[in-house]
């Protein structure tokens, strides 16, 4: 970990968030002599690193964990001289030549490009036991983890779509896949609710919710507690209110994920109503913004894979490259000599 260096002038290229994408960004920016700061943001490593196992991942046949994944890409991007701080970008002035970024500390970061890399966050539903179970036979990616549960007897919270498509996914290997929604009837789709009734392999709790989730990090999940209410939402009320204890061996949370993208409100970059970075049209990591770059979960609401981010933030840092290399020297005015941020 290093402080920022002294700012007599602009870096280069700043990569913000410090998971597979942005550490992809980092090995090929920095090969390419463009010595990257990787902001590492409130959560190093990104959601990789709640994954006990990885077993997707091109190169190791025999599974790797998700921090040491992340370990190992940032010694690779180390080693090739891509810079670490600790870091969380509180707003961003994108509108100036260079960019500004304002840290939650109050430091401030010129650049002449960013790579905006931080990823997309699960929502979790504040079950008992979700923190200290999460990785252990409590996910929040089907296609990462449900190859785990074959067998097994298994729960996916929600009713949208993103619980739909884990129910439907998880029917592969799974024994049983029971969907568990809050209320009476499915958010989701129509083609996607009328897939998962018409799987004979996933069942429905209606007016329920999960209250606690049974296990530990010896034996994984266990089983669930699970609260019920004939007029749904159960969880808010106090009296009619029943309790069951479920035995499954997974439980799958479907309710969405929030992308990590507030601080680049009022910035010029576009993003979709539920606020994932929209790139330009055809095959490109740009924005909306010349000189700022997307890659990773932060843009990409489908895959959602390590490997797919690996991919995003390869693209990105050979899209700001090249993009550098076409600004001529002027286009930049150095800042003005500023105190060096601790980060």
């Amino acid at each position: 970990m290093t402080e920022t260096p002294h700012q007599d002038t602009p870096r280069e290229l700043v990569i913000v968030g410090s998971g597979v994408a942005g550490l992809s960004a980092a090995v090929y920016a920095a090969r390419a002599d463009l010595e990257p700061l990787v902001l590492e943001g409130p959560e190093p490593g990104g959601q990789l690193t709640l994954t006990t196992e990885v077993e997707n991942y091109l190169g190791f046949p025999d599974g790797i964990g998700g921090m040491e994944l992340i370990q190992r890409g940032k010694q690779q991007a180390e080693r090739f001289g891509a810079e670490f701080a600790h870091g969380e970008v509180d707003r961003a002035d994108l509108k100036g030549r260079p960019f500004t970024l304002e840290l939650a500390t109050g430091d401030v970061i010129h650049t002449k490009a960013l790579i905006v890399a931080t990823g997309a966050s699960a929502r979790w539903v504040g079950a008992e036991n979700e923190s200290e179970l999460m990785g252990y036979g409590l996910s929040t990616c089907a296609t990462c983890d449900g190859a785990f549960h074959r067998g097994d007897d298994v729960l996916v919270i929600g009713g949208g779509d993103s619980a739909m498509e884990e129910a439907l996914f998880l029917t592969k290997f799974a024994d049983s896949v029971t969907v568990v929604h809050r209320r009476d009837e499915l958010r989701a789709s129509d083609i996607m609710a009328r897939r998962a009734r018409e799987n004979p392999d996933i069942s429905f709790r209606w007016n329920t919710e999960l209250l606690e989730i049974h296990g530990s990090t010896e034996t994984g999940v266990t089983g669930a507690t699970l609260v019920s209410h004939p007029d749904g939402h159960p969880t808010a009320k106090d009296d009619g209110v029943s309790a069951e204890e479920v035995d499954v061996g997974g439980i799958f949370y479907g309710v969405g994920h929030i992308p990590n993208t507030d601080f680049l409100a009022d910035t010029g970059v576009d993003r979709d109503e539920t606020g994932y970075i929209v790139t330009l049209e055809g095959m490109t990591t740009e924005t909306a913004v010349e000189g700022v770059f997307a890659a990773g979960d932060v843009m990409d609401p489908d895959y959602r894979q390590a490997i797919t981010a690996a991919g995003t933030g390869s693209m990105a840092a050979l899209d700001a490259e090249a993009w550098l290399d076409e600004q001529p020297e002027s286009a930049v005015e150095p800042e003005p000599e500023t105190a060096s941020p601790q980060l």
